[in-house]
């Protein structure tokens, strides 16, 4: 299946296929052996709708022009030195504050890493 001709890859790059055509083309030939082709179009698809998903995460990201776009709640440093709690970080992380209607308000002295946490709490 990773074997197509190129007429077909420029068909699927004019129709705006370029995810599909990608995933098309990872597939291994021995790591497909033996699936059937239902099995191994699901697998295009499902590669393909993840691609396509990144992407549009990706651009809401960029579009919302956060101060750090990076930011990563898995990822935040100093938790005991800045005085937070990493039971609380967990909980926020759940996003279950959304369902239930609060708000969220950071408080803290300059530099603690305010800006940061919002904008991983908005990723």
């Amino acid at each position: 299946m990773s074997s197509i001709d190129s007429e077909t890859k420029r068909k699927l790059r004019e129709m705006g296929a370029q995810p599909l055509l990608e995933a098309i083309e990872a597939q291994h030939d021995d790591h497909v052996l033996g699936m059937s082709f239902a099995e191994r179009l699901q697998l295009v698809v499902d590669h393909a709708h993840e691609s396509f998903n990144h992407s549009k995460i990706d651009g809401l990201i960029r579009r919302s022009n956060l101060r750090y776009p990076a930011a990563d709640l898995r990822r935040v440093d100093l938790v005991e030195e800045r005085g937070l709690d990493r039971a609380v970080l967990a909980q926020l992380a759940t996003c279950s504050f959304i369902q239930r209607q609060q708000n969220v308000v950071f408080q803290g002295f300059t530099g603690s890493g305010k800006s940061y946490l919002g904008c991983a709490l908005a990723k």
